[in-house]
């Protein structure tokens, strides 16, 4: 099954199930957060609370995405309770592109630190059932208040050096009340980041991922494809000029996604009752790798059969400051 949420003609939000090719607004939905807080209250699953829902009218999510009207699948009551992070490193030859970025200048060959974390991933990131693995590479990128909608510009910082995509599935989860974090489902995500900033130095990691990001435009509710293949391209004027296979899903990672959730999830801070998280596991493909600089009105795409919609994002970029920030004191 796959979610979404879209805005009818009077503005209004409604939940969108699909099988297949057959899509319908979910009966008395009011959100996908209010659904999945439902199935979480009620102790069924999300499949069974939708269910019991009914379906109503047949919407046609091709032509509603074409018309700007899908909004993110899900989102917060309060913005401020739904945390966008992220993870890297996670996938057979991300490392690669990786290590190039962050190597010495002076040739040394030596391992880089994203070599060594890459290699951490490999010997320890695939624990048995039960068991706790390596940590992996972990960032944070922001509140509700950094997702953008599908369709919706992701739009650069006037400071920031560059503006790229980065191809992932996130996980959704919602905190149950007793701190419980309960999985939604996935959906495809373009974890957007400063990729020169990160290049400098990679203590520039944090600041390179304080971007905005989207996800969706559908969440996929149930079990993850192990062999999750998609394709990444950059439209410019209608040509792409960047176009590339993408890989994930465990059969393609050095993690497992119950390794990846562990150390997210481990920390209290992220077991509020009632937060949303979304969280992206990762990615092997990069335009920034192909010396691929976007533009302004470029447009992301990224694909996955799996998933429904491609997720569509042109790029904007914010004017420059004009000046430092300054604090004003109390």
């Amino acid at each position: 099954m796959l979610l979404s949420q879209v805005l009818k003609e009077d503005g209004a939000l409604a939940v969108v199930a699909r099988e297949g090719s057959e899509a319908a607004v979910v009966r008395g939905a009011v959100s996908t957060y209010a659904l999945a807080a439902e199935a979480l209250e009620s102790g069924r699953s999300l499949a069974a609370v939708i269910a019991a829902h009914g379906l109503g009218e047949a919407v046609d999510l091709v032509a509603l995405a074409a018309a700007g009207r899908m909004a993110l699948p899900i989102t917060h009551p309060d913005l401020s309770h739904m945390h966008l992070t992220g993870t890297g490193l996670t996938h057979l030859g991300s490392a690669a592109t990786r290590n190039a970025m962050h190597a010495k200048l002076d040739g040394a060959e030596v391992l880089t630190d994203s070599m060594k974390m890459f290699q951490m991933g490999l010997a320890e990131g695939r624990p048995a059932p039960g068991q706790v693995g390596v940590q992996p590479e972990w960032f944070y990128k922001g509140n509700g208040h950094t997702a953008v909608a599908p369709g919706a510009a992701l739009t650069s910082p006037g400071f920031a050096l560059d503006g790229g995509e980065e191809p992932e599935l996130a996980g959704i989860y919602l905190i149950a009340a007793d701190g419980t974090p309960a999985r939604v489902g996935w959906a495809l995500a373009n974890e957007f980041s400063d990729h020169v900033t990160e290049r400098i130095n990679y203590l520039f990691l944090a600041h390179s991922k304080l971007r905005q990001a989207s996800f969706g435009p559908e969440i996929l509710v149930g079990d993850l494809p192990a062999d999750v293949r998609g394709h990444s391209r950059i439209w410019r004027g209608g040509v792409a000029i960047f176009d590339k296979p993408f890989l994930s899903g465990e059969a393609n990672m050095s993690h497992t996604f119950a390794n990846l959730e562990h150390h997210h999830f481990k920390y209290d801070l992220f077991r509020h009752p009632g937060d949303l998280h979304v969280h992206m596991f990762g990615t092997a493909t990069l335009s920034f790798a192909d010396g691929v600089k976007p533009q302004a009105g470029d447009v992301f795409e990224i694909e996955a059969e799996a998933f429904g919609l491609a997720l569509r994002n042109p790029l904007a970029v914010a004017p420059a400051l004009p000046g430092a920030v300054t604090v004003k004191q109390l």
